[in-house]
């Protein structure tokens, strides 16, 4: 353990990363376990309160990420690296659990538009978990060869790739394209697939090519937004009847 700890970890530069990663998910899951028993009415905490108006954790959040991007900038030492790493975490938590009350500028947190926080929240996760085990966006561009022909390849699937990765948000395809800067696969398959509906590229499909973009996306959608629904439930609580229309997943 301490071999793989010092050989893996901090050998590789990776602790002030995994500092980062655990305090985002420890804050997530502590933040909803908070927020969940306010809303319960159980346990000893309230909401926070100045003059009658409701302070939301995002307020916290924004100035620790702030703070914590500063000691970051100045950081000499790997210690006070990894006390920004820390402050980061805890901040860019706080913010994204609120991301749907910043995006409606409107208190949301426990209505169906809610539900796009913890998307968020989910896909920074998958993103910080892919760096910390070495899978980055750039890491298929600085891969080597001893001869011209396999740098040239290289370069060309790597442009492929995130050529496709462009393709994929123009299709309205976000979720795929961001995993996707991980894991070539993801962005292949939203590259190649129909659009969006509502998308800047389905706006370009003549009306049978529309029709069927949009019978897939509606395929897509009961087959996995039951699925997305029920484990955002089990995370983060479930919505509230109040707070506006039928909730849609940001396509992906």
């Amino acid at each position: 353990m301490s071999e793989w700890w010092h050989d893996d970890v901090v050998a590789q530069g990776k602790l002030p990363l995994l500092i980062l990663f655990g305090t985002f998910v420890l804050t997530f899951l502590v933040t909803r376990a908070i927020t969940r028993l306010i809303r319960a009415g159980r346990g000893p905490f309230r909401n926070v309160t100045h003059n009658g108006m409701h302070v939301h954790h995002s307020v916290p959040g924004i100035a620790l990420l702030v703070i914590g991007a500063f000691v970051a900038v100045g950081a000499q030492t790997t210690a006070v690296n990894c006390v920004a790493a820390a402050l980061v975490g805890v901040g860019t938590s706080l913010v994204l659990d609120e991301f749907a009350l910043i995006l409606h500028l409107s208190d949301v947190y426990w209505a169906a538009e809610g539900r796009t926080s913890v998307e968020m929240v989910s896909l920074a996760a998958a993103c910080l978990g892919f760096a910390l085990v070495g899978i980055t966006p750039i890491s298929a561009a600085t891969a080597t060869g001893t001869g011209g022909v396999l740098r040239f390849t290289a370069l060309g699937a790597v442009v492929l790739h995130y050529l496709l990765v462009v393709v994929a948000v123009l299709k309205g395809k976000y979720r795929f394209a961001l995993i996707g800067c991980f894991v070539p696969l993801f962005a292949w398959a939203a590259g190649l697939h129909l659009a969006r509906p509502g998308s800047w590229w389905a706006r370009h499909y003549g009306p049978e090519r529309r029709a069927r973009a949009a019978a897939r996306a509606a395929r897509f959608d009961a087959r996995w937004d039951p699925l997305l629904d029920r484990l955002s439930d089990i995370v983060a609580g479930h919505p509230g009847r109040a707070g506006g229309r039928k909730h849609r997943h940001p396509p992906g």
